[in-house]
């Protein structure tokens, strides 16, 4: 596994430094390439968690897809196609997909305030490199883990009747990346507030369900009441959601689902809502660095 050099504070510096990042530590190329193989080995070790925890990655992703085949088959009997534009499961998918990646995003928070409790955290603070790359690093795993959960999910596709476009898998993706990576971020800027894992969960409860409600991803924001579409508004995953229902209809006119975010009866333009995830998430992730960066 890659791993980062742990050199305590004010130690001197070894022949061997030189030579592993370049002519001088001091220099801004060798930073430069510290803090990238700082980020490599934080993305290297979730890749390696999620490849040795197949049986825990399979569980995580059990619930969304018991919702999609079992919930989605049972409500599309009921729930008639004119009033959703398309099959109740096909409504559903891209909730689902919102969901496989919002739990292997929230994990890199949890993960953070273990570390702390157990000291990684603390040996990792030794290495030559700043807080922010280290934070930098875990919201780029974590990114990277749920999208590659999420992307398993994708193989469903065509069980719920979207075709298997390669343009329209890209542009799945494509969004859940930028869901995974908002959500992420957020995480961590509820994790660097917190010590005790057992009030993240708590607060995880009543935040990330009702946020996963108010998505649009189980049923049309229009039949919410009123009070409702303001919370919408403002939350991201329901961006995240109607930007991946709407990366299904540029593809498949033909499965055009009912319409989710609206400002002033109007749908905000696609990449508007890409640009507001992007924004979120950096905003997140831009706090969350600040509050770490402070002195243990």
């Amino acid at each position: 596994m890659t791993s980062v050099t742990l050199k305590a504070p004010g130690a001197p510096e070894t022949p061997g430094t030189a030579d592993a990042f370049g002519p001088s530590d001091d220099g801004r190329p060798a930073r430069l390439r510290r803090e990238l193989r700082a980020i490599h080995a934080l993305i290297h070790r979730d890749m390696l968690r999620l490849a040795g925890q197949r049986a825990h990655t399979a569980l995580m992703m059990l619930q969304p897809v018991l919702y999609l085949l079992i919930l989605g088959g049972g409500l599309a009997a009921l729930i008639p196609r004119s009033s959703l534009g398309v099959g109740y499961q096909t409504y559903l998918f891209p909730g689902m997909l919102m969901m496989t990646v919002q739990a292997p995003a929230i994990m890199v928070g949890i993960r953070l305030i273990t570390d702390r409790q157990s000291g990684y955290l603390r040996e990792l603070l030794m290495a030559p490199v700043s807080r922010s790359t280290l934070l930098l690093g875990n919201c780029a795993g974590g990114t990277l883990t749920a999208t590659v959960q999420g992307a398993v999910l994708l193989s469903l596709a065509g069980t719920v009747g979207l075709p298997y476009d390669p343009v329209l898998l890209l542009l799945l993706l494509g969004g859940m990346i930028l869901a995974s990576f908002t959500i992420t971020s957020l995480s961590l800027a509820l994790a660097v507030t917190l010590r005790r894992p057992e009030t993240f969960h708590t607060l995880l409860g009543l935040i990330m369900m009702p946020l996963l409600f108010l998505s649009g991803g189980f049923f049309p924001l229009q039949s919410l009441p009123g009070w409702a579409h303001a919370l919408a508004g403002v939350n991201p995953l329901a961006y995240a959601v109607d930007l991946l229902r709407r990366c299904i209809t540029l593809r498949a006119p033909d499965q055009q689902a009912a319409t989710g975010i609206e400002w002033a009866g109007r749908q905000p333009p696609l990449p508007l809502e890409a640009g507001l995830l992007v924004i979120s998430g950096t905003l997140a992730l831009l706090w969350a660095a600040r509050r770490f960066n402070r002195p243990e």
